[in-house]
């Protein structure tokens, strides 16, 4: 009987566009399923901004045994090509940006089917920001100027994602918010410097490359607010 891979999504509040310190990345790396594994760095909520793609190779380039980058703006496999390539990899890694943008530019080119069957093979999914909001069935996003809810995603999470929780205004109370309306389903807020590893749904191993930086599960409180509890995290580094 074939065996199912573990469905494996980490959601990150930091890494090689903000960080210099690369815990994050390294981290990443340590989940990877071999020691030298094969990355692609997806920019597409960036437009695949050339100076973001640099900035990844720079990181990247000394850690995977093959650093790589889709473009979809600039495209050049063909389908067959397209999922071949998705398929070899260990490591998908998703920027930020705009993450409305970036689900309507992945179901165009259906990478959106590509990713589901590569996170079923044992690729590790993940991402910063709209990298983080993408894999979950809503989430808490700018994508559209103001801060608002997104009930759309990939769904390999259930519920939602909120990045960015404690840095930028309004995001904590616009996001229990919608919570609590049930705008969104109960989810996951991330700070900033937080990684977090979720296998077949669950949270696996929570980090931090930041002391006092949280991961926290948002919930309606049943008197029509929502409320919050942190996870336990450790310390990088």
């Amino acid at each position: 009987m074939a065996t199912v891979a573990e469905h494996r999504v980490a959601l990150l509040g930091g890494g090689f566009s903000t960080d210099d310190d690369g815990l994050l990345d390294d981290w990443v790396l340590g989940h990877a399923r071999t020691a030298r594994p094969r990355v692609c760095f997806v920019p597409t909520a960036s437009g695949d901004a050339p100076g973001y793609v640099e900035r990844f190779l720079d990181a990247w380039r000394t850690r995977a045994y093959e650093p790589g980058v889709l473009s979809l703006f600039r495209r050049e496999l063909d389908d067959d090509a397209l999922r071949e390539y998705l398929l070899a990899q260990d490591v998908v890694y998703v920027g930020g940006g705009n993450t409305a943008n970036l689900l309507a530019v992945w179901r165009a080119h259906g990478v959106d089917r590509l990713l589901r069957e590569a996170c079923g093979r044992g690729t590790l999914l993940c991402g910063v920001s709209a990298g983080a909001n993408c894999w979950a069935e809503g989430s808490h996003t700018d994508s559209f100027g103001p801060l608002t809810h997104l009930p759309d995603g990939l769904g390999l999470l259930t519920g939602s994602v909120c990045p960015h929780y404690d840095s930028e205004p309004g995001r904590r109370d616009s996001y229990r918010a919608a919570v609590a309306n049930a705008s969104l389903g109960p989810g996951w807020a991330v700070e900033d410097g937080v990684g977090a590893l979720f296998v077949d749904g669950r949270p696996a191993d929570v980090v931090t490359r930041a002391p006092g930086a949280r991961l926290y599960r948002v919930e309606p409180d049943g008197a029509g607010g929502a409320g919050e509890r942190a996870l336990p995290c450790r310390l990088l580094g």
